[in-house]
């Protein structure tokens, strides 16, 4: 699979294009309403930015209702902020949030 996410503010770069974070991945383990992993790695130029990194997406049950959602990263490269990691992150969930709530893609 590959995958963009596209950063709006003008200050924000990206490590695959001027604005655009794209990697790419497979899932490596999948159990369901329970456990993604996924094995990821940045389309980059620079090496730096290079490397497999784990995902690991992890799904309970919420107190009163709805789902927790624990992400945990590994392997992030070391060129990589952890903000800019956060910020990721965030527009990724922000986008799965949206999908859920209204059946589209973003």
């Amino acid at each position: 699979m590959s995958r963009s996410l596209t950063y709006e503010a003008p200050d924000a770069t990206g490590k695959s294009a001027a604005h655009t974070d794209t990697y790419h991945g497979h899932f490596a383990r999948l159990v369901p309403d329970e456990l993604v992993v996924e094995v990821l790695a940045f389309e980059a130029v620079d090496p730096a930015l290079g490397g497999t990194m784990t995902l690991t997406t992890t799904l309970t049950d919420a107190e009163g209702g709805g789902t927790d959602v624990l992400m945990v990263h590994e392997g992030i490269p070391d060129a990589v902020p952890a903000a800019d990691n956060e910020t990721g992150t965030r527009m990724a969930l922000e986008n799965l949030a949206r999908f859920v709530e209204t059946g589209r893609e973003v």
